[in-house]
């Protein structure tokens, strides 16, 4: 058994690395050369902006690409770059533009990661035979009694499981992740002890296919005429001011309400289907449950039937809080927090934890 838990020498086991052109990625090809793999490095095209060619930290066009395949050049690894942009823009970029249009707050990652990046580039790389896709998430991957287990990273300051709840178990199985048992640091001295120019490469902070942080602007011209104007109204239905398109609002949000009050207002929730954003005070915002959807169940048993404790995080820089998880028909849970929470919007996800291991997550839904 290998160090990646395959039954073969290194020099046997053929494996594909998913190179965004990053440290963490790049670091990882060059652990899995130095311990001896039949390595090939994938890069991603997802998209062609100008903009993006030039950005530092952008991901997956321009400076990236070619980044990725000078750490290939340097490693002596065969390097290929596969164009997804139509699968791309179909899989991730249409529905960030629909999920804002619904009211929803989108996460893009999480749905690249659950399509393109996962299911789509697992596709290449058993088209290419290899025995596992290695990629430089900080996640780790356990074997557990009926397969592959996901846990949180040791490094829980860069623990990326909330972007990836969606991981199906046949995907776990076939995939690796060496950086989940390291810090940030220790990723960086490797890739410069590999003599890798990204060893300093800032990390990327945007969404990818927004490299300017407009998002509102990217939905407006994916959806021409679909950002009306509309009302912002007090819990009590008054109306307080004019919105130019819901799309640039959440929930939660306090700042750029464009109205003035006594008391600081907050977005409480959005109708899409009235145009109308509604506002109040913090203290709205509480929510004891939320109900997820389309959930993918990595933990032990049959959900369905179920309730269980476990800790929960609805948003990606917030910190898991103890709940109930109440199994309901269709891939569908409620969570009930034992204190409220506060800005739960839907479109984002749920993740479901018991201590270090990832039982998985759903999709926050309007009730």
């Amino acid at each position: 058994m290998n160090s990646l838990g395959i039954d073969k020498l290194p020099a046997d086991t053929r494996i594909v690395v998913a190179m965004s052109g990053g440290v963490d990625s790049s670091a990882t090809a060059g652990l899995m050369v130095e311990a001896g793999y039949e390595v090939i490095g994938i890069t991603l095209q997802l998209y062609d902006h100008g903009a993006a060619i030039s950005k530092p930290g952008a991901c997956c066009a321009g400076q990236d690409i070619r980044d990725a395949g000078r750490v290939a050049e340097t490693l002596g690894i065969p390097h290929y770059v596969l164009n997804y942009e139509s699968l791309f823009r179909d899989s991730v970029i249409d529905d960030f533009a629909d999920s804002y249009l619904r009211g929803e707050t989108p996460i893009p990652c999480v749905r690249c990661n659950q399509t393109v990046k996962f299911r789509d580039l697992m596709g290449a790389a058993r088209d290419l035979n290899a025995d596992a896709v290695v990629t430089g998430h900080y996640v780790r991957s356990v074997a557990g009694a009926a397969g592959q287990d996901m846990y949180r990273a040791r490094d829980h300051a860069k623990d990326q499981s909330y972007f990836l709840f969606a991981t199906t178990a046949a995907q776990l199985d076939y995939l690796r992740f060496p950086l989940g048992d390291i810090e940030k640091a220790e990723t960086r001295a490797n890739a410069a002890r590999f003599g890798l120019a990204v060893a300093d490469k800032p990390e990327s902070q945007d969404i990818c296919f927004v490299p300017d942080g407009d998002y509102a602007q990217l939905v407006r011209n994916l959806r021409p005429g679909a950002c009306d104007p509309g009302e912002i109204v007090d819990l009590d239905g008054n109306i307080l001011g004019e919105h130019q398109g819901i799309i640039g609002f959440t929930v939660g949000q306090r700042r750029g309400l464009g109205i003035s009050s006594a008391e600081p207002l907050y977005v409480i929730r959005l109708e899409p289907a009235a145009r109308r954003v509604v506002v109040g005070p913090r203290a709205a915002l509480a929510r004891t449950r939320l109900t997820v959807a389309r959930i993918n169940w990595l933990g032990d048993g049959d959900l369905e039937v179920s309730e269980r404790r476990i800790e929960a995080k609805i948003r990606s820089t917030g910190s898991a809080v103890a709940a109930t998880l109440r199994g309901l028909p269709d891939d569908s849970a409620e969570v009930v927090f034992d204190q409220p929470e506060f800005g739960v919007a839907p479109g984002q996800a749920c993740v479901f934890y018991d201590g270090e291991r990832v039982l998985g997550g759903g999709w926050i839904v309007r009730e």
